[in-house]
C-alpha cells in the first residue's frame, strides 16, 4: 500500500472520524514507510505503511505490551500492512538530563517480570524474524534464539562466512563462562538505539520501533552502547535504581552485542562482519 491508496484514507477516516489531508514523510521504519498524517480540522497521527507481509500488526502488538510500562505511541489501528499510532511531539537529541530520564524509564520497565524468557509469540527486529519460545534458562534462550538463530539466518543469506559460523557455535557452547542466570526475566524494549528514542526538551517523549520480549536487562543495556545511544549520565542514574553486576562493561557488554551485530550482518553485511570477527577473537574464538 501507499499513502495515496484509498484504503488507507478510508481506514484513517473510520478510525479517527476525520479525513487525512496531508502525508509528510518521517525518518525511520525498517518494515514500512512512515508518515505524519495531518487530519482535517486539527490533530495528527503517525501512519506506518507496508504490504501484507510487513508484519506491522506485530509491531502494534509489541507497542501494546509496552504501553502500560513505558511511554510509547498509542496504537489506533494495526494490520499487517498498516499501523496507525498517536504522534509523539519531539524536538531534539539526547542530553544528560534526558539520558537520566531514560534510565529511570528503562529501570522501571526492567522491573516488570515475566514467567520465563521469551514472549507469547514471535516478533521482529529490523524486519527480521525474532523467535521467542518460552524458555526456562536465559543462557539457553540467548544461545539458541538469539546468537545461533541470527547467525544461521545470516549465513543462509550469504552474509556470514562459514568460518565465522563455526567460531560462533564454539563460543555459544561456552556462554556459561561469562553469563550467570538472572533471578528473573524482565520486559525489554529490545531495539534500544538512538533512532528509537524520542526526546522533547530535557525529557524522553517516548520510545518507538520495539522488538520486545522478556530477557536479561543486560542485553538491553549493552545494545544501548553499541551505537553510542546512552553514556555516563544514563548509567550513573540506572545503577542507582538497578545495580549492574561486576563484569558487564569489561566482558558481557561485548558478548551481548554480538546479537545486534549479527542482525546488522544479516541486514547489511559489510563492516559488521569484521566487528563480529573482532568480538569472537577478543573472547578467544
Amino acid at each position: 500500500m501507499t499513502p495515496m491508496d484509498p484504503r488507507i484514507t478510508e481506514t484513517i477516516t473510520r478510525v479517527t472520524g476525520r479525513k487525512p489531508i496531508e502525508f509528510r514523510p518521517l525518518s525511520g521504519g525498517c518494515i514500512g514507510d512512515v508518515y505524519r498524517v495531518t487530519l482535517e480540522g486539527s490533530g495528527s497521527l503517525v501512519a506506518k505503511v507496508g504490504d501484507g507481509s510487513s508484519g506491522l500488526d506485530i509491531e502494534g502488538y509489541m507497542l501494546e505490551i509496552l504501553g502500560p510500562h513505558l511511554p510509547v505511541p498509542d496504537v489506533l489501528h494495526a494490520e499487517p500492512g498498516l499501523l496507525l499510532m498517536s504522534y509523539l511531539l519531539n524536538d531534539g537529541g539526547l542530553t544528560a538530563d534526558s539520558q537520566a530520564h531514560a534510565a529511570e524509564l528503562l529501570a522501571s520497565l526492567h522491573d516488570v517480570p515475566g514467567k520465563a524468557f521469551g514472549l507469547d509469540q514471535d516478533t521482529l527486529i529490523g524486519g527480521l524474524h525474532q523467535p521467542n519460545p518460552w524458555t526456562e534458562r536465559w543462557i539457553d534462550f540467548f544461545r539458541d534464539q538469539r546468537l545461533l538463530f541470527m547467525a544461521r539466518d545470516a549465513q543462509q543469506a550469504g552474509r556470514l562466512p562459514g568460518r565465522l559460523m563455526d567460531r560462533i557455535e564454539k563460543m555459544a557452547a561456552r556462554l556459561d563462562r561469562w553469563i550467570s542466570e538472572p533471578t528473573q526475566s524482565s520486559l525489554l524494549h529490545g531495539d534500544m538505539w538512538t533512532g528509537n528514542v524520542l526526546c522533547r526538551g530535557r525529557r524522553i517523549a517516548g520510545f518507538v520501533d520495539p522488538a520486545c520480549y522478556y530477557g536479561d536487562p543486560e542485553i538491553e543495556l549493552a545494545f544501548s552502547t553499541l551505537f553510542g545511544t546512552f553514556g555516563k549520565a544514563f548509567f550513573q542514574r540506572y545503577e542507582k535504581l538497578r545495580p549492574i553486576a561486576p563484569g558487564f562493561f569489561e566482558e558481557r557488554r561485548d558478548l551481548y552485542n554480538l546479537y545486534p551485530l549479527l542482525v546488522h550482518v544479516r541486514l547489511f553485511g559489510g563492516s559488521y562482519v569484521g566487528s563480529v570477527d573482532r568480538t569472537l577473537s577478543r573472547f578467544g574464538f
